[in-house]
């Protein structure tokens, strides 16, 4: 796969050491960015990367599935039309795996409001107003965990070789 190494970013060709090589993110492309047909644009980004795509899957939120994705906004005022906007229409939800994968994750969607976010960044580039900012990135190894296990049953995330992973991303 040598057109794949190409496109490899050299932060994975050369880890500056070993903890994050194999750390799972958990990446949803929202209601807004689906409608949008974003989906495949913001996939190629992440294969482009260099990360590994272990889980896939569209669905119809529930309301008692996002009361648990943001069990620390529930009190907030705007929770009802995150709600609501949640579940407007099919979101996406991915698993990626990689070397740092949740702060490199973090840092190729960009910041929560499209107007501060870098043009390069997923929000910066896709995204309109904060309440439509096209996808969500888990925001700490911790969080991605707990994020994963909420959306995905561990059947449906695959462990796989990818033809190149090993030589760009392990030692």
């Amino acid at each position: 796969c040598v057109c794949a190494l190409l496109h490899t970013p050299l932060s994975c060709l050369f880890p500056s050491d070993l903890a994050g090589v194999r750390e799972r993110t958990l990446i949803a492309v929202k209601p807004d960015g689906v409608q949008r047909r974003l989906v495949g644009q913001i996939i190629q980004r992440f294969e482009l990367r260099g990360f590994k795509l272990v889980g896939l899957k569209m669905l119809q939120v529930s309301e008692d599935l996002l009361s648990r994705h943001y069990s620390q906004l529930t009190g907030k005022p705007f929770y009802p039309d995150l709600v609501k906007y949640m579940t407007s229409g099919p979101v996406v939800v991915m698993v990626w795996e990689g070397y740092n994968a949740v702060q490199t994750s973090r840092a190729m969607v960009g910041l929560t409001n499209p107007a501060d976010a870098q043009a390069g960044t997923v929000r910066g580039d896709f995204s309109i107003h904060v309440s439509r900012n096209v996808v969500h990135a888990s925001d700490s190894p911790e969080g991605a965990q707990k994020e994963i296990q909420l959306w995905f049953q561990g059947q449906e995330l695959l462990n796989w070789d990818c033809c190149y992973h090993n030589i760009t991303c392990e030692l």
